[in-house]
């Protein structure tokens, strides 16, 4: 289980590699596998989110059930991203097939636990925008046994979002923003991924919505924020951060418990701010370098046989009496 001090960033990629040729010390990477991953299995346990390595045997399943705000019960719900589908380059030739792994994977539970409730996709869904591409993710995705909530990527917007707001962002606000409400917890799905300078953007009108949306909730109603790229500065040199993230984070600080969820970077990097958790999950498709180790984000070659290793899946349950969210980041290599 991850437990963190008040402003507190764990970066999961312990004795970063020095870039060298191609910039991968492929030893020190294989050493340090949380650096991409399947997803996280989040636990909900009266509204408050814990963490633990997800290492367990899953079997199982159960249909999702969306509430209205109210009593907060005990679930959990699953977290992916950065699929990627359409990329077919030597970081990984296969990228279907490791998110069919990762579906297969997310449809399962531990032993004694009951099956996530739904899954929150953080983005990048396809390379290009492209129409088969989404067709291609629907239906490999479609076998989760659960309901599943998006928010788009960056590289789902190439076409300005026409393809993207098609299939999934139908019931919207403006170019993809929501929220919904399950089991007493607050959900807001976000689109940060119109950058500006690089960086992620939210825009005046998303951040207006959210002050409303917020407004009529009691600051002890547990939120859970998911946008693709990270509301906090992650990066600033690779653009790593949202260019208006504080003024969200600002409408958020009052409550008692926020947990905020994005992809993008491929890897495990945590925060704590107050109540504020902050967790960036692994990618389906490719890891990418840890900050500052290689001249450029992008996709990481690792060796033969060794891909699934440092791709993964987040799970996370509500755990009654914690502050946080439990954070799980399980690698695809796993038997299932």
């Amino acid at each position: 289980m991850n437990r963190f001090k008040k402003d507190e960033v764990v970066q999961e990629n312990q004795g970063p590699a020095q870039p060298a040729g191609d910039g991968i010390d492929r030893r020190n990477f294989l050493e340090c596998m949380a650096w991409a991953g399947t997803g996280l299995l989040w636990s909900m346990v009266g509204g408050v989110p814990t963490s633990k390595l997800l290492a367990q045997t899953m079997k199982g399943g159960s249909a999702a059930a969306q509430g209205a705000a109210g009593k907060v019960e005990d679930f959990s719900f699953v977290q992916i991203s950065d699929c990627h589908i359409g990329f077919n380059k030597g970081a990984n030739p296969d990228v279907t097939g490791t998110l069919k792994k990762a579906i297969d994977r997310d449809n399962l539970a531990p032993a004694g636990m009951k099956a996530p409730d739904f899954m929150l996709h953080t983005g990048d869904i396809t390379q290009n925008s492209k129409a088969a591409e989404f067709d291609t993710a629907a239906e490999v995705i479609k076998s989760f046994k659960s309901e599943v909530f998006y928010v788009p990527g960056e590289h789902d917007f190439i076409d300005d979002g026409v393809q993207y707001k098609q299939r999934f962002g139908k019931g919207t606000v403006g170019n993809g923003w929501y929220s919904y409400n399950h089991k007493g917890v607050h959900f807001v799905g976000l689109n940060n991924c119109v950058q500006v300078d690089a960086m992620g953007n939210m825009g005046n009108d998303q951040l207006a919505w959210l002050k409303s949306d917020l407004a009529g909730l009691s600051h002890s109603t547990p939120i859970v924020v998911f946008a693709h790229i990270p509301l906090w500065m992650v990066y600033e040199k690779w653009g790593w951060g949202t260019k208006d993230g504080e003024q969200a984070l600002a409408m958020l600080k009052p409550f008692g418990s926020v947990t905020v969820l994005n992809g993008h970077i491929h890897q495990v990097v945590q925060k704590v701010e107050g109540n504020v958790a902050f967790h960036t999950a692994m990618a389906t498709a490719f890891p990418q370098p840890a900050p500052g180790t290689a001249p450029n984000p992008g996709p990481m070659m690792v060796p033969a046989g060794k891909l699934q290793s440092v791709l993964g899946v987040t799970k996370v349950k509500v755990v009654r009496g914690h502050n946080h969210l439990a954070v799980v980041d399980s690698p695809l290599a796993e038997s299932v």
